[in-house]
């Protein structure tokens, strides 16, 4: 029994022994206090989340399913934050940074609730955006979502400068020149901001298009607050400011209707004027009949010069689709029409070549 006392008496000395001013049995406590919440975490995202989701899904309204998607990841986390809360007053600490750091923490699901808001009712800002036009819904409604994104991000990071007493204004004026320089990149990046506006005002693209600007050539993958990427024809992704593409032409090859063919032929000099022009009407009519030529554009065909070694043919019409695929294969279907009339007329198409006249053989010695 003296033993068993002992051994209680021990047990008491160790959980009151004091580390850092707290006793063990407190330390003890608050750690499993938090384990306990974090197993609680665990539980709620495997069972509840699990299941509230399974319930969402067999409604019919979408607004369960927004305020899940809003609200799952930020409940998770307010449950370790309660935790670290219900510990540290077990710990009996009353340090003003540590509450501090919870309420920032608070803040941080707040707008991070925020945050998935806007993310969640991406459907609806496209159906606002249709109103400027639904064929650039896309891009005004991702520009739309982008801004309140940004807006949320701005406005939590002010909130928790204040929550630990920094005033932003004073700290950008306090700043000299680093506040200069952030004045200088702010510039960039609002001018960067309007070309993106501007774009999206002007509708000179969409994602999807294929545009050229400057140098940049590519197909448009996204059109962003600051940025435009385009995916060039070798696969490589770049990234061009608004700013840029606002003070440079630009030339957006997707809304094309029709494409040019353009090319001159030549053929052999011992081609007849009759055989020349036999070829020239037939051609025409050619392209004038072809089911892939335009029939509204301007279609011209002519002999225009004697050249060193052909006689040239002038062809100028365009392809009624501006479809890269389907306007090679209308432009192969007329090369081949045309080497056919050439080779029925009895003609045949001329290569560069010299002919040299002898007009006297020096006299053998």
């Amino acid at each position: 029994m003296e033993g068993f006392s002992q051994v209680l008496k021990d047990l008491h000395e160790y959980l009151n022994y004091i580390v850092l001013g707290v006793p063990l049995y407190k330390i003890a406590l608050a750690l499993l206090v938090f384990l306990l919440f974090l197993f609680l975490r665990k539980l709620f995202v495997f069972v509840v989340l699990r299941f509230l989701r399974k319930l969402t899904k067999k409604t019919a309204t979408k607004i369960d399913d927004i305020i899940f998607r809003v609200f799952s990841k930020p409940a998770s986390f307010i449950i370790v934050i309660v935790g670290a809360a219900i510990s540290l007053k077990i710990l009996g600490v009353e340090n003003t940074a540590v509450y501090k750091v919870l309420r920032t923490l608070g803040m941080f699901v707040i707008f991070w609730a925020f945050y998935n808001l806007v993310g969640a009712l991406e459907e609806y800002f496209y159906r606002f955006a249709e109103k400027f036009g639904k064929d650039f819904a896309r891009e005004v409604g991702g520009f739309f979502i982008k801004i309140s994104k940004a807006f949320v991000v701005v406005v939590g990071t002010v909130a928790v400068l204040q929550e630990w007493g920094i005033n932003v204004s004073a700290l950008l004026a306090s700043l000299g020149l680093g506040g200069l320089a952030f004045a200088l990149a702010a510039r960039d990046t609002a001018a960067n901001l309007f070309g993106g506006l501007t774009i999206l005002a002007d509708k000179s693209m969409k994602v999807g298009d294929w545009v050229k600007i400057g140098s940049v050539e590519g197909i448009v993958e996204d059109i962003g607050l600051r940025t435009t990427k385009i995916r060039s024809f070798e696969k490589s992704y770049i990234t061009v400011p608004n700013q840029y593409i606002s003070n440079q032409p630009l030339e957006n090859f997707s809304r094309r209707n029709v494409r040019r063919i353009k090319m001159t032929i030549g053929i052999t000099y011992d081609t007849s004027r009759e055989q020349v022009v036999k070829i020239l009407e037939d051609i025409r009519e050619m392209l004038k009949n072809h089911p892939g030529i335009a029939k509204d554009q301007l279609l011209m065909v002519y002999f225009t010069e004697f050249g060193e070694s052909s006689l040239d043919i002038f062809i100028y019409c365009f392809t009624n689709t501006a479809k890269w695929s389907e306007y090679l294969a209308i432009r192969e279907d007329v090369n081949l029409k045309i080497m056919e009339i050439v080779e029925k007329h009895g003609s045949s198409f001329a290569f560069p070549s010299r002919s040299i006249y002898v007009e006297k053989m020096p006299e053998k010695s």
